[in-house]
């Protein structure tokens, strides 16, 4: 962090290190629900958050954020639409006076994060914009010397990737928390079931099927005579350079789960897909299938798909030696079943206590000055993500030596501006469509 940065931040800094010892007694239990400060700490205890991006994944980490810790308040808001901060606003009043944002502190347009970085009051930002802006987010977060929350995906292409590699590197050096939104990772049954496979309750690994298949996904159409920039972010679901596609923004939770089941990421990829019912200026595919091969030659078949009318399945299920443990998403709960078709293991889960559970993680590990730093991880799994639709849209095999080392792949616009004209969209046809 520079000597700026620093001094910048260092009452709030100084403050948090100083009460590190006595926070951790009054946190609230995981699925606690808190709602006024006088539930726990004093006033003057509080950790300062601000969120950037008031959408629902915004709305929906700033209430988990202050349900599971009562030692937490809202002092700040960042949005391209300051209106959605407003609506946002209203929405949490229910949390009385831990709601503390004055109207100077809802900043509006592109640069509004940086109004909420350069905040001396704000401890903790809490990241859930369109995904194509996070790395850029997050190192400027981190060279601010913020402690942050930050939404899965967090890149859509290998350069992003490797901004989160160095904001990774920075966070261990600041000493400052980085915590994402992969909430299976602290949800029971997934741990449970890990737990078991790492303890040898179904063997070797074998090979492995992931499915993230659902109906459809929403879509705003572009008003008359509205900026294309400004419509593309306001519709980022269904621009690549913003989303990452379906693999990334969505069933990136199932392949962030069997990287940790692997211990790794995977060496290779090769799929397809293809699209038949997007709106015509989508740049999304419905669905993609890949086959992931991980160290040792253990393949993972991978599914996801958005089309109406159509069954859903979202879940994992790893093959092994001995037997083939079966992971849920959502609240399903995990089992394990042995050769012989016999239940051996399960475990229920809760979705929003994971949800919740990351936000506790994260602000007990500032208040304990114990910083979590988890970005390579999810960085990893994302770049999988990518790697996969790389290998759809391309037709090629691709290997992770390529998208790591190799890829020249930037999909961030270098002249961005709300009401700049942006490229037709178009998406991407096998063959055609070449690999970079």
């Amino acid at each position: 962090m520079s000597e700026q940065s620093a001094a910048k931040n260092s009452p709030r800094r100084t403050f948090l290190k100083a009460t590190g010892a006595a926070g951790v007694g009054f946190m609230a239990a995981a699925g606690t629900q808190t709602s006024s400060a006088e539930d726990g700490a004093a006033a003057n205890d509080m950790v300062n958050i601000a969120i950037v991006g008031c959408g629902g994944r915004g709305g929906g980490a700033t209430n988990d954020n202050l349900t599971i810790n009562n030692n937490t308040r809202l002092v700040a808001m960042a949005d391209i639409d300051v209106g959605k901060c407003q609506g946002l606003a209203r929405r949490m009043t229910k949390f009385g006076n831990r709601l503390a944002v004055e109207e100077k502190a809802m900043h509006g347009g592109l640069d509004a994060y940086k109004r909420v970085l350069d905040d001396k009051n704000v401890d903790v930002v809490l990241f859930a914009t369109p995904p194509g802006f996070r790395p850029r987010h997050i190192m400027d977060a981190v060279d601010a010397g913020k402690h942050i929350f930050a939404e899965k995906p967090t890149c859509v292409d290998p350069a992003g990737y490797r901004i989160c590699l160095d904001a990774h590197e920075k966070a261990l050096a600041n000493k400052t928390s980085i915590v994402t939104g992969t909430q299976y990772r602290r949800q029971t049954n997934y741990i449970g079931a890990v737990e078991q496979i790492r303890e040898g309750a179904i063997g070797d690994i074998v090979s492995a099927t992931t499915r993230y298949c659902s109906t459809g996904i929403w879509y705003r159409g572009r008003p008359e005579g509205g900026a294309a920039t400004e419509y593309q972010i306001r519709n980022w679901m269904h621009f690549i350079w913003l989303s990452g596609d379906q693999i990334a923004e969505q069933a990136v939770h199932n392949i962030d789960a069997l990287n940790w089941v692997m211990g790794s990421p995977p060496e290779s990829a090769y799929g397809s897909g293809g699209r038949f019912t997007r709106p015509a200026d989508s740049e999304m595919w419905d669905n993609m299938a890949i086959d992931y091969v991980y160290p040792g030659g253990k393949v993972l078949s991978f599914m996801c798909r958005q089309i109406g009318g159509t069954k859903s399945d979202n879940g994992n299920v790893i093959y092994g030696t001995k037997g083939t443990a079966y992971i849920s998403a959502m609240s399903g709960g995990s089992h394990i079943v042995d050769r012989n078709g016999k239940q051996v293991w399960q475990m229920a889960g809760n979705i929003g206590d994971a949800y919740r559970r990351e936000h506790k993680d994260l602000i007990d590990s500032v208040v304990a000055g114990k910083p979590i730093v988890e970005l390579k991880d999810t960085a990893d799994s994302s770049l999988t993500a990518v790697m996969g639709r790389l290998a759809a849209y391309t037709g090629q095999l691709v290997s992770w030596d390529f998208v790591t080392k190799q890829s020249e792949l930037d999909l961030f616009p270098k002249d961005l501006a709300l009401d700049n004209p942006r490229p037709e969209p178009e998406f991407a046809i096998p063959g055609k469509t070449k690999l970079v």
